[in-house]
């Protein structure tokens, strides 16, 4: 049988990918001959059995790209949908699966033609994927509607969807198939597939590491899970996560710690004292005899015979060596991957070198892994080798991302984090929430999304900045960067450009897309959101506070000159949620104290996409929608029934 179907082709004019029209093409059914036997996990780089070929999702450059292992070349880039963020390859090989989360779909990429031949329609923001052992079913992870579908890979058609706990991330599959691990990226829970059964069997909870006496020790929550990669005995499978601490103001030192955590493939559980921790498992000293800061882990990959072990950590731009002969202790740190933002990373079929995927520089970077020999290191080859033939992102946007994700302490004009402990992206996990409430100096605080941040007034809960530049006094006061500058002052050139850069990334509608709301039906208001909208509007008088196009009067906080301006007070709303943390401030010095708070007021925020950031108010204290509504204090709310308040809710639910 042969299907015909619509596919979009590119090719090269001097040097330059050029975007064809969409053609025709016909394309024989993928085939099925061969039974996978071993275990898998879907990533953004992949390679075939034969170690000849790497393949690699080029995230926001909406491309894959073949590099022939032999060459150190790409063979071809294929466009893709957009943001392709993880693969997965077929029993046969004939067949690479891209999911490409902007576009809620699945491309398929006929590996022997060299293009996109096939296109699965699946749910919202799907991720991880991984194709069963004959390859006749395609696992899809939808990120934002929490489910995992089954595709019928001969039809299209999705045969099952299977609800799980929220923000299924990365997939893993054990090597007889009856076993498929889902992380869910910010819960710090695994849920476990019966691939037979087509059902959860079990969901359980990565632990807390305990508090201990030393702040600057390992402590707090598992979250960000990014990977979920099992050992080549097949008997554990490592999770490369952070481990967030809550208890105490939000310090560089004291905050953000990288972790590794091990699970047990046979119970079903994790392993709890073999969690690999910095100045623990993860101590390795440098000149000075101090413990060399990683953060940021992001990927897994192991010598064949389970002797190493390494891991790359994307924020401050290394590898991680771990010997599993001696004790599973990291013992060598190489200090900065060439390239920026390593995110993935494979190991050649013979054992001596690593591929390791950047992700802002959209290169691979190739190391001497110092093979099983103990007594070995890993080094730096050659030059890295160029993913793609052009950035597509504005230069500016793009040193702005690069910022955005580093906590690399020595690459930009000015330190960004100190001594490498944090990102910015290691609390807005994913550029968005982490989930988490943080302590700071005037309370409690619900980390925020910054999807449209730039669009919806002042910043901060408390409304008391006006201009990203003074995001300097988070980096001096929780990242521990640009120490040097006083706050009062007008920051150098080149420093003041880094946060243009910064600002210029947050502003492209790109960066953060608002995720789709999976409450509407067939894109529109359900008759409860519709009574909700006018409850809003009207008798709810929801409106007065959340107005305009991102529902938010911050925007309204201008002076004469039409700028935003902390001296506007008159948008910031006691509603009666404030708690015994919360503290009034005196003000800031990057403001010369002219932006005093009382603590109780806080700034309207916006409804743009809130179905997707709980949970809610300046403290994190309500876990839904409808308990935030409930525990609002003003005039209108007192006449609202239980039922006005819920058809309310599935209105603000509704808004994407």
């Amino acid at each position: 049988m042969k299907k015909i179907i619509g596919y979009a082709t590119a090719f090269l004019i001097a040097g330059t990918l050029v975007a064809c029209s969409v053609q025709t093409a016909t394309k024989d059914d993928p085939s099925f001959e061969s039974v996978r036997k071993e275990a898998t996990n879907s990533d953004n780089i992949l390679q075939n059995k034969e170690g000849t070929e790497l393949y690699i999702a080029n995230l926001d450059a909406n491309t894959v790209s073949i590099v022939n292992e032999k060459t150190q070349k790409v063979e071809e880039e294929i466009p893709v949908g957009k943001e392709p963020v993880q693969l997965a390859l077929s029993p046969d090989e004939d067949r690479l699966y891209v999911s490409c989360r902007y576009d809620n779909k699945i491309d398929v990429i006929s590996l022997e033609e060299g293009k996109v031949v096939d296109s699965y329609e699946v749910g919202k923001e799907p991720f991880g994927l991984l194709t069963s052992q004959n390859g006749k079913t395609l696992y899809v992870a939808n990120y934002r509607e929490s489910t995992i579908m089954m595709v019928d890979v001969k039809s299209g058609d999705v045969t099952e969807t299977i609800p799980v706990h929220d923000r299924p991330r990365t997939l893993a599959e054990t090597a007889d198939g009856k076993k498929i691990y889902i992380p869910h990226y910010l819960s710090g829970e695994i849920s476990v597939l019966d691939a037979e059964k087509k059902k959860v069997a079990k969901t359980f909870k990565l632990a807390d590491s305990p508090d201990v006496s030393d702040r600057k020790k390992s402590q707090g929550i598992p979250n960000t899970l990014e990977q979920f990669v099992i050992a080549p005995d097949g008997k554990t499978a490592w999770i490369p996560h952070l481990v967030t601490n809550v208890d105490t103001p939000i310090q560089f030192e004291e905050t953000i710690f990288p972790a590794i955590s091990i699970i047990d493939l046979e119970k079903d559980e994790e392993l709890v004292d073999e969690r690999k921790e910095l100045f623990d498992e993860i101590n390795v000293l440098d000149s000075k005899n101090e413990t060399m800061i990683v953060s940021n882990p992001y990927d897994v990959a192991f010598q064949k015979d389970g002797s190493k072990a390494y891991v790359v950590m994307s924020g401050s731009e290394d590898l991680v060596v771990f010997d599993l002969k001696r004790g599973g202790n990291a013992t060598q740190i190489l200090r900065r991957i060439e390239g920026d933002n390593p995110r993935g990373i494979i190991l050649s079929n013979n054992g001596e070198t690593l591929y390791v995927h950047n992700a802002m520089s959209h290169d691979l970077a190739t190391i001497d892994s110092g093979g099983t020999s103990t007594h070995s290191r890993a080094k730096k080859l050659q030059d890295n080798i160029s993913l793609i033939e052009k950035d597509p992102l504005d230069p500016q946007v793009r040193k702005g991302k690069t910022i955005f994700y580093s906590a690399n302490s020595d690459e930009f004009e000015a330190d960004i984090t100190g001594n490498n402990w944090m990102s910015c992206v290691s609390c807005h996990s994913d550029g968005e929430i982490n989930g988490l409430t943080l302590m700071t100096g005037k309370g409690q605080r619900n980390v925020p999304t910054n999807v449209q941040t730039s669009e919806n007034g002042l910043f901060l809960w408390d409304g008391s900045r006006d201009d990203f530049t003074d995001y300097l006094l988070t980096v001096q006061g929780e990242m521990g960067g640009m120490m040097k500058y006083e706050p009062g002052e007008e920051l150098p050139a080149e420093v003041e450009k880094m946060y243009d850069d910064l600002f210029a990334f947050l502003k492209e509608p790109q960066s953060f897309p608002v995720p789709q709301s999976p409450y509407k039906e067939n894109g529109e208001l359900t008759s409860s959101a519709k009574e909700g909208k006018a409850l809003f509007e009207g008798k709810a008088s929801c409106i007065s506070c959340h107005s305009g196009s991102q529902f938010t009067d911050s925007v309204k906080a201008t002076g004469e000159d039409g700028k935003l301006t902390t001296d506007v007070t008159d948008y910031l709303h006691d509603i009666g949620t404030a708690n015994q943390f919360d503290v009034p401030s005196k003000g800031d010095a990057r403001a010369v104290f002219s932006n005093p708070r009382n603590g109780k007021s806080f700034d309207t925020p916006s409804l743009v996409g809130v179905w997707a950031t709980g949970p809610y108010l300046h403290d994190g204290s309500a876990k839904t929608i409808e308990e935030s509504i409930e525990r609002h204090q003003y005039e209108e709310k007192s006449e609202l029934s239980q039922i006005e308040m819920s058809k309310i809710a599935d209105y603000v639910r509704s808004l994407d």
